[in-house]
């Protein structure tokens, strides 16, 4: 059964949900059963996902692979399709490793333990669902499954504003899902063929003004997701009352979706509309950049100092997205997957900070680095992972968007030179602040009334393995980038490709010297009848 036939990516999405399932008949009353049946479900599917990629994964091949399509409606050719390749496959590894640690993490959760897991679990198959789909239906059913549980997850578990930040984060989130309902199905049934299926969408010939109006509609869904300013204001709300294993799902996976979703079907689906985009984005990249590092600079409660940090970053991603280089989108995907993991341990530590100090308020805290050494130890390691210290994932995602951009010939010498240096603010004021961050948590004098009052306890076995397990990739990327990269390259190459062919001047230069384009003046698209 264990061979190329079998149904790796359906198995892989349904196991969690179904298994999700039993978990009301599972015999418990404090909750311990269940957290360990919750764990055992996600170390098997994480183990069926790395078995599938390791045994069944082709590193050359840009293609879809693991291929698998069932009929559901044949009239409308909507199919069970799902398949995956390099744009898919790294953050299909990721979500199974960070959902496996945050139901760890979850392991002090002890009210309403038997949904709280559920939830978790029918999270793990939907989050999967979205970067392995092939289908825009499914698709969309799949992004909507994971708005559900992270609703309750808040509303239920959350702060004292849980309320107020579920409500805000589910209006933002389902109504930019409507942009991709509309966008989709005015796909689907262009032209004379009606069908959902991602290749067939992108092999239609669309109007060039057709195709600006559906990048339009997909952009505003996805910069809610990812998320880009101004659409951004749920995010720090939602972080801001959401407990550490909801933490590390926000931040290392659904931020992920929106960049995901951006390459596959904005810069894929319709290049020729990126091509005119491209300029915007990387615009919106630098406000995202700059403004959500100098709002973190200024923040004293400490999960929306680390929540605008993530906003900052996923800047990054815009730039290389719309850098027209292989070493830019490149270093967009390294920069999601990498974030993924260093957004993800700190919003833990932030949690396991909070668990013991019982306030998030930095003015509150000082000094407690003699008594939560190891605490201390990881916050610094991950905090410099975030500020891109050399040797780590972020220094190398972060390059390559810098350099990719900077070489790029679509743009104007003048135009990089801006963008780069506008950008090169945010890579300043981030380690100010992280290190800032740090002395007023651990450094200087004791708040007496906080030790007085709370037992600073250091950290756990459990805390210190979910932290080593993320450094480890962390660490190990940063000095051998090529771990990650040679997963995708063969993909992003084949995209780039693609994306340049779709810029005049860019294609041009295949058969002459090359010249820089000025995106000064409006992007003349080739003619799509």
């Amino acid at each position: 059964m264990l061979t190329a036939d079998f149904p790796w990516l359906t198995t892989i999405i349904l196991f969690p949900i179904a298994a999700s399932l039993l978990i009301p008949i599972i015999p418990d009353k404090d909750g311990k059963t269940v957290r360990w049946y919750a764990l055992t479900v996600g170390l098997l599917d994480f183990a069926l996902i790395v078995y599938a990629f390791y045994t069944q994964y082709d590193f050359s091949n840009p293609d879809l692979q693991l291929v698998e399509s069932y009929p559901w409606v044949p009239p409308l050719d909507l199919n069970w399709s799902v398949g995956a390749d390099g744009l898919s496959m790294p953050l299909i590894i990721l979500t199974g490793f960070i959902t496996t640690l945050a139901i760890l993490a979850a392991w002090p959760v002890t009210f309403k333990s038997k949904l709280f897991y559920f939830l978790m679990l029918v999270m793990y198959g939907g989050q999967i669902a979205v970067f392995a789909v092939q289908d825009m239906l499914l698709f969309f059913l799949s992004w909507e499954l994971e708005l559900v549980p992270i609703y309750f997850l808040l509303s239920i578990w959350g702060g004292k504003k849980r309320l107020y930040a579920a409500t805000k984060f589910i209006l933002y989130t389902a109504g930019g899902s409507l942009f991709i309902l509309v966008a989709g199905l005015a796909m689907a049934f262009y032209g004379g063929e009606v069908t959902f299926d991602f290749r067939s969408l992108a092999a239609k010939d669309y109007p060039l003004v057709f195709q600006l109006w559906i990048y339009a509609a997909f952009l505003i869904a996805y910069a809610v997701k990812l998320p880009i300013i101004p659409l951004h204001t749920w995010l720090p709300d939602a972080h801001g009352e959401a407990t550490a294993p909801v933490h590390m799902l926000l931040a290392g996976i659904l931020l992920k979706m929106g960049g995901y979703a951006l390459i596959r079907m904005n810069a894929e689906m319709l290049p020729a509309a990126h091509a005119t985009f491209a300029p915007a984005l990387v615009v919106l990249g630098v406000v995202n950049i700059i403004y959500a590092a100098l709002t973190s600079f200024a923040q004293r409660n400490l999960k929306r100092k680390i929540a605008y940090s993530s906003i900052s970053h996923m800047g990054f991603v815009l730039i290389g997205i719309a850098s027209f280089t292989d070493l830019g989108l490149s270093g967009a995907v390294l920069q999601m997957v990498s974030h993924g993991l260093i957004g993800a341990s700190l919003f833990f530590l932030v949690g396991a900070t909070y668990d013991r100090t019982h306030t998030l308020m930095l003015d509150e805290m000082g000094g407690v680095g003699k008594q939560m050494p190891k605490i201390f130890s990881m916050f610094t390691a991950c905090s410099l992972a975030s500020l891109a210290l050399p040797g780590m994932s972020g220094f190398v995602a972060e390059l390559m968007v810098f350099v990719g951009f900077a070489t790029s010939d679509a743009y104007s010498l003048t135009f990089r030179i801006i963008i780069v240096c506008l950008a090169a603010i945010g890579v300043i004021l981030t380690p100010i602040y992280l290190l800032s961050m740090l002395r007023e948590i651990f450094y200087g004098p004791e708040n007496k009334e906080l030790t007085s009052h709370e037992v600073l306890v250091d950290a756990e076995p459990r805390e210190v393995f979910i932290i080593a397990s993320l450094l480890i990739p962390i660490i190990g990327i940063g000095l051998y980038p090529k771990l990650l990269t040679q997963i995708y390259d063969s993909k992003t190459i084949q995209l780039t490709a693609r994306l340049r062919d779709q810029v005049p001047t860019l294609a041009l230069q295949q058969s002459q010297k090359p010249v820089a384009m000025n995106f000064s003046e409006p992007v003349q698209a080739p003619a799509i009848r």
